[in-house]
């Protein structure tokens, strides 16, 4: 069982770099599931309804959110009927949207949970708890479970994955928007990195435009920042291989696709 997770999408730059390379990654990985996280897809703040059947129709069986799931209004219109849209489920029981969505793939189904941390973010529900709960009710459908642990601090991305060493396929990170380089299978096999990365603009600051950013912390003055429209482009992902009885991680590797990477297929 092949598992390709795309991170973060950003802006019209970033879906066309999905649009142009995931025929590509698919032909070469063979994942039997993609799954995107798409937070920052609608110009860097949220996801629309058209956005998010867009990756649908490009390949990708589940889009996960984060801290920007409800930036864009629109979502709050079509997310309880999204099938495949899934937001950090540690947000307040009252918030519309699920935090799990379930994928069947041929005889086998796959569990995608998305979390969101707390530190350095707003003061949501307690993800480990949450991840517990959310894990009882997917282990007795799949052992095959895939984490968005979707947190700023790299500190509690490790100790979530240490947490959930044993009990899930994946805990990958996102947020950040720079790919880490700590993929590794945990000791009881768990596939795991800090951070998957951002799929957007190349020159600009975490898929922002770098001129405004850094007149923001020369003067300190409130700026708004904006998603470049043209521009070279990267894309960051990750494949992971999975046995599909155990629901232990075989394997994990990380893509990075921009001009000083070019993709080989």
């Amino acid at each position: 069982m092949n598992i390709l997770f795309i991170g973060d999408v950003v802006g019209s730059l970033g879906r066309d770099m999905v649009n142009e390379y995931l025929p590509k990654l698919k032909d070469k990985y063979r994942p039997h599931i993609t799954i995107i996280n798409g937070e920052n897809a609608a110009g860097g703040r949220g996801i629309t309804e058209k956005i998010y059947r867009g990756f649908l129709e490009a390949g990708a069986q589940v889009v996960t959110l984060g801290n920007h799931t409800w930036d864009n209004r629109e979502v709050y219109e079509f997310i309880d009927d999204a099938k495949y849209l899934v937001r950090p489920g540690n947000f307040p029981e009252n918030n519309p949207g699920k935090g799990i969505a379930y994928v069947k793939m041929n005889t086998d189904e796959i569990a995608v949970i998305n979390l969101q941390g707390r530190t350095f973010l707003p003061p949501n529900d307690c993800p480990f708890q949450k991840a517990d709960q959310l894990i009882k009710e997917a282990e007795k459908r799949t052992p095959i479970i895939f984490v968005d642990f979707h947190a700023e601090a790299t500190s509690e991305k490790q100790a979530m994955g240490w947490y959930l060493d044993g009990r899930v396929s994946a805990v990958i990170g996102t947020h950040t928007h720079v790919q880490t380089a700590d993929n590794r299978i945990l000791p009881k096999g768990t596939a795991y990195l800090s951070d998957v990365g951002m799929t957007g603009p190349y020159d600009g600051i975490l898929g922002m435009d770098r001129d405004v950013v850094i007149k923001r912390f020369l003067t300190s003055m409130p700026a708004r920042f904006e998603v470049p429209k043209t521009g070279r482009t990267q894309l960051s992902a990750v494949s992971i291989e999975i046995d599909k009885k155990t629901g232990i991680a075989k394997k994990i590797e990380r893509i990075l696709i921009n001009e000083d990477h070019p993709f080989y297929s």
